[in-house]
């Protein structure tokens, strides 16, 4: 369909539309609407009309609207952007974890998993990502596999491993990201740039598995991390939740693999952080290999002093010399847009 015509083929919602046209000249673009007002009602079905290796970007429109069901971006599908016209209606949920019998239909590979990005180049706004599973176990909003991914404006929100980065370059800004255990984990280098992110119940931030060759693994830079006070009411109701007398703690991290790399800079930490900070995972021998650093970090959470012995408060020169660019440019010379 002509570019022109399918603008005002939704005039309805024409600022987010044509917005969006404006700011991707090239490309083919795929509506998705749960109405049956698009091109496609589900955002599957617009992830397989993508083309494979294309050299133009494909943009995903997504009007407003509740998306359940797993979503797998193929390897091989690069270039992909999913633009939604706000965080708050543009929804891609799932309410499955991995201990779960998995729905007909869902990859094995992935069970467990709302929506995976196999892909390079992905880009995603305004769009939140979702498992409403509950605590009780390992249930993914977003997984990303694919190399060079730009998430802003968006919401990801869990409990345990809300966000899964395994290889790759990713950048994250202006988005919301929530959980309790190892809700930020995996082994790819990734950027947090004005980001918020909240723990709820206690738990454990990060669990990055870092190969040791990778200078970097998850970086948050001018961030601020939040603490839910509340006592949390299972809205599934499978768990009875015991009463909470105090604000739950947590720690801003704990290596999956011996090498994790995690590094706050400028970053707002709440009353919710423990002192000490960064816990071993229950390995003393992780103390000798694991990257822990902290610069400038503020709030009631910040507690250099008592933090543990073998994690590191880095220096302002090295602490300026950790630019996006000197995190994510690689051989390639990426700079994320």
């Amino acid at each position: 369909m002509p570019l022109i015509a399918q603008c005002l083929r939704y005039v309805a919602c024409a600022g987010f539309l044509l917005a969006a046209c404006a700011v991707h000249a090239e490309g083919k673009r795929i509506i998705v609407a749960a109405d049956g007002s698009g091109d496609f009602s589900t955002v599957q079905a617009a992830f397989a009309a993508v083309p494979a290796y294309s050299a133009e970007r494909t943009i995903i429109l997504i009007k407003p609207g509740i998306y359940d069901g797993q979503k797998i971006l193929a390897k091989g599908k690069n270039k992909v952007s999913l633009q939604g016209e706000a965080a708050s209606t543009t929804i891609l949920t799932w309410n499955i974890n991995t201990n779960e019998e998995q729905p007909a239909g869902t990859d094995p590979a992935y069970k467990g998993t709302g929506v995976v990005i196999l892909a390079d180049d992905f880009r995603a706004d305004q769009i939140t990502f979702q498992n409403t599973s509950g605590d009780h176990g390992q249930a993914l909003a977003l997984r990303i596999d694919g190399d060079r991914a730009v998430v802003t404006n968006s919401r990801l929100l869990g409990w345990q491993d809300t966000l899964m980065l395994n290889n790759g370059r990713n950048y994250f800004r202006d988005s919301h990201i929530e959980g309790r255990v190892d809700f930020i984990y995996g082994s790819a280098t990734a950027v947090f740039d004005h980001c918020e992110i909240k723990s709820k119940n206690g738990g454990y931030v990060t669990a990055a598995s870092t190969p040791p060759e990778r200078a970097h693994g998850f970086v948050f830079m001018n961030s601020k991390l939040t603490g839910d006070p509340a006592p949390w009411i299972d809205p599934t109701g499978k768990i009875v939740t015991k009463p909470v007398t105090r604000v739950p703690m947590a720690q801003l991290g704990r290596p999956w693999r011996a090498a994790g790399s995690v590094t706050f800079i400028d970053c707002e930490m709440g009353d919710h952080i423990k002192p000490d900070g960064w816990n071993n995972w229950g390995k003393p021998e992780n103390e000798q290999t694991a990257r822990y650093a902290e610069y400038n970090s503020s709030g009631p959470g910040a507690n250099p002093a008592r933090r543990v012995a073998w994690s590191k408060q880095l220096g302002e020169p090295e602490a300026r010399a950790l630019t996006v660019k000197a995190i994510l440019g690689g051989t390639d010379q990426w700079a994320p847009k």
